[in-house]
């Protein structure tokens, strides 16, 4: 069985697209990664439950808090304040956290490269996110170019981005089709007991709940 390590950093695409990966019939490794962000012990927290829901044996949390002392994200930076109640704002967002996803998938690639797997899962997604230079899928197709320059020929590891044109009213749909664990998700970007309700990400997953006709199962405090 072809094995994949699968970012998950406990939200509601990171869980569809493990599920994608199970779905296609793969062995599943899960790495988390850690960067000082505000929901930081609730999301790992949603990693462990969504793993042991997949049975996964292969778990890897790995810390990346430089990220944070680096700092310019409002995510890492108590000091910037995170925008309520905004959807669709021109420009890339403070909630942006300077080329992490090239952090992460830097990770994800050496951890694959030992324990043989020969893609990596990201749920990153572009139609319908918050923006992210990192989430574009050009700059996923140049970062499988420096996997295959810098790893063993023989390692053959592939980026896989399986949600990057979905909206999230088909992430949703796709979730209740392979029957994800999106109650064991978390998605808000300021609380760990009851989702807010006004971050960008709460919104853009309120959304999608309710344009795919779908209940969002976590709890929001309004």
């Amino acid at each position: 069985m072809a094995k994949a390590v699968c970012l998950v950093s406990g939200g509601l695409d990171s869980c569809v697209s493990a599920a994608v990966a199970a779905n296609n019939g793969m062995e599943l490794a899960f790495l988390h990664l850690s960067y000082g962000q505000l929901t930081e012990k609730r999301e790992r927290r949603a990693f462990e439950e969504i793993a042991d829901f997949y049975k996964v044996d292969q778990r890897l949390a790995a810390d990346l808090s430089h990220l944070a002392v680096i700092g310019g994200s409002a995510l890492t930076d108590r000091k910037i304040e995170l925008p309520r109640d905004r959807l669709d704002a021109e420009g890339i967002p403070v909630s942006y956290v300077p080329f992490r996803n090239a952090c992460m998938l830097s990770v994800a690639v050496g951890w694959a490269e030992v324990i043989g797997a020969h893609a990596v899962y990201i749920g990153a997604v572009e139609e319908d996110s918050s923006g992210y230079p990192d989430c574009r899928e050009s700059f996923f197709r140049a970062f499988n170019v420096a996997v295959r320059e810098g790893t063993r020929p023989e390692s053959q590891i592939e980026l896989v981005t399986p949600l990057i044109h979905l909206r999230k009213k088909a992430i949703v749909k796709r979730a209740v089709q392979l029957n994800a664990p999106i109650h064991l998700t978390w998605s808000c970007y300021l609380n760990e007991e009851k989702a807010c309700g006004h971050c960008e990400s709460c919104l853009l997953r309120l959304r999608g709940f309710e344009q795919a006709g779908a209940e969002d199962p976590i709890p929001y405090q309004d």
